[in-house]
C-alpha cells in the first residue's frame, strides 16, 4: 500500500473513540520495527520525523524513499502516514517537496497572527500535494531537537483560529510535555481540553509527549476528541535499555556479537515491545482490518 495522508485515519479514530500512535523513526531499525508491528496488530500508524532526524538520515527525500520502499517490501498492507513532526516553515516545505504525505508546521512560538499566516501557506502547499497538516497553539513543553516549550495551555479562541484554516489536526497544549515527565508534574489539564474541544468541534486533536502519560489519562483525552498520540522518548528508552543489557552482558564479545545487525536486534524487539503496548492503550489496534 502506498503512502497514505492522515485524514481517513483521524476520521476513523475519532468515529471509532481511539487514537492512531504517531511514533518517531530515527533510523532504520527505527521504521521496520515500527512497520512490522503495526501490521502484525493491523494498526493504522503514523511514522513522525523530526527535522533533527530527517537530517541525521540525510535529508528528506531519503526518509520518503526509504519508508517508500520497505513498506512494498515488507507487504505492509496497513494505513502508514509519513509525518513531518514540529516543522519549520521551511522544513515544512522540504518535506512536502520530498513525498511526505502529512506534515506539522509548528508556528506556537510566533504571535498568533504570523501563525494564522504561515500555517495558510502551508496548508495551501499541502492541498496542492494531496498531503495533510497539523498546526499547533499553546507550545508543548520540554525540549525536542532543540525546539523547547514551556508546557502552555492553549486559548481555546486561538484554537478556533487556526482550528479555521483548514488543517486537518490540531495539536493544544494541555500541560503535557516533551520527554520523560518529572515527579511534580501536575497531570493534563482536563478542564482546558474540554474547552478546545467544545470550541473546534470536530477537528481531530494531537497529544504530544505521549511517553509516560498514565493511562487513564490517555484514555480520557481520547473521550474528549484526541485522535493522535506521539510517542518518542519511550521507544528511545526501550532501545536503550536492551542495548544495554546485550552489552553489559558481553553479548558484543561472543562470536560475531559486535556485528551491528546482532547488535542492534534487542533494542529493535524492545521497540515493537513499547509499539505494542501503546497502540493497545490507544484502542488502535484491529482497526486497519
Amino acid at each position: 500500500m502506498p503512502l497514505v495522508n492522515a485524514k481517513e485515519m483521524m476520521e476513523k479514530a475519532r468515529e471509532g473513540h481511539y487514537a492512531v500512535g504517531a511514533f518517531n523513526i530515527n533510523n532504520l531499525e527505527w521504521t521496520k520495527a515500527i512497520l512490522q508491528t503495526a501490521q502484525e496488530l493491523k494498526a493504522p500508524v503514523m511514522l513522525g520525523v523530526s527535522e533533527g532526524a530527517n537530517k541525521y538520515m540525510t535529508g528528506y527525500k531519503v526518509v520518503a524513499e526509504m519508508v517508500k520502499a520497505m513498506i512494498e517490501t515488507l507487504n505492509i498492507t496497513v494505513p502508514v502516514a509519513l509525518h513531518l513532526d514540529h516543522g519549520t516553515y521551511e522544513g515544512a516545505q522540504k518535506a512536502l517537496e520530498a513525498g511526505y504525505s502529512s506534515v506539522m508546521f509548528d508556528g506556537s512560538h510566533y504571535d498568533i497572527e504570523e501563525n494564522i499566516q504561515k500555517t495558510k501557506e502551508i496548508v495551501a502547499l499541502a492541498k496542492k500535494k494531496g498531503a495533510t497538516v497539523e498546526a499547533e497553539v499553546g507550545s508543548i513543553g520540554g525540549e525536542e531537537d532543540g525546539v523547547t516549550g514551556r508546557g502552555e495551555v492553549a486559548d481555546p479562541k486561538q484554537c478556533k483560529m487556526i482550528a479555521d484554516l483548514g488543517i486537518d489536526m490540531l495539536a493544544a497544549g494541555i500541560g503535557n510535555i516533551h520527554g520523560q515527565y518529572p515527579a511534580n508534574w501536575q497531570g493534563l489539564d482536563f478542564d482546558a481540553l474540554e474547552k478546545i474541544k467544545a470550541t473546534c468541534g470536530n477537528m481531530p486533536l494531537v497529544l504530544h509527549g505521549g511517553t509516560g502519560i498514565p493511562e487513564d489519562m490517555i484514555k480520557k483525552a481520547i473521550s474528549l476528541g484526541v485522535c493522535k498520540i506521539n510517542v518518542n522518548t519511550e521507544c528511545q528508552l526501550y532501545f536503550a535499555e536492551a542495548t544495554r543489557k546485550y552489552i553489559e552482558a558481553g553479548k558484543d564479545k561472543e562470536k560475531k556479537g559486535y556485528d551491528p545487525r546482532k547488535l542492534l536486534a534487542p533494542g529493535t524487539e524492545a521497540i515493537k515491545e513499547i509499539v505494542k503496548i501503546k497502540m493497545e492503550m490507544f484502542g488502535c489496534v484491529g482497526k486497519a482490518e
